[in-house]
């Protein structure tokens, strides 16, 4: 397959992150930023962020008692 080059201009913060992610999945700038444009436009991202939130809210309320449980001292429910 033939390649295009782009150019984009980012913040340097942005910049950087690009680049660690792209070096943390081992894969190049352009290939990293190819495989974005891919999961966006095939919806994949999409369908997992959906995916994530139905999940949260299926299971909130163990999410919210396992913080109320942090947040209560030790000791506070013998008495």
């Amino acid at each position: 397959m033939a390649k295009t080059q782009l150019g984009a201009r980012v913040d340097e913060d942005v910049a950087e992150l690009a680049k660690r992610r792209a070096a943390d999945l081992g894969l190049s700038i352009g290939d990293y930023l190819a495989r974005l444009v891919q999961d966006d436009t095939s919806g994949l991202r999409a369908r997992a962020v959906d995916a994530a939130a139905r999940f949260l809210a299926e299971h909130q309320a163990v999410f919210d008692e396992a913080e109320q449980d942090q947040q209560t001292p030790r000791g506070a429910h013998a008495a």
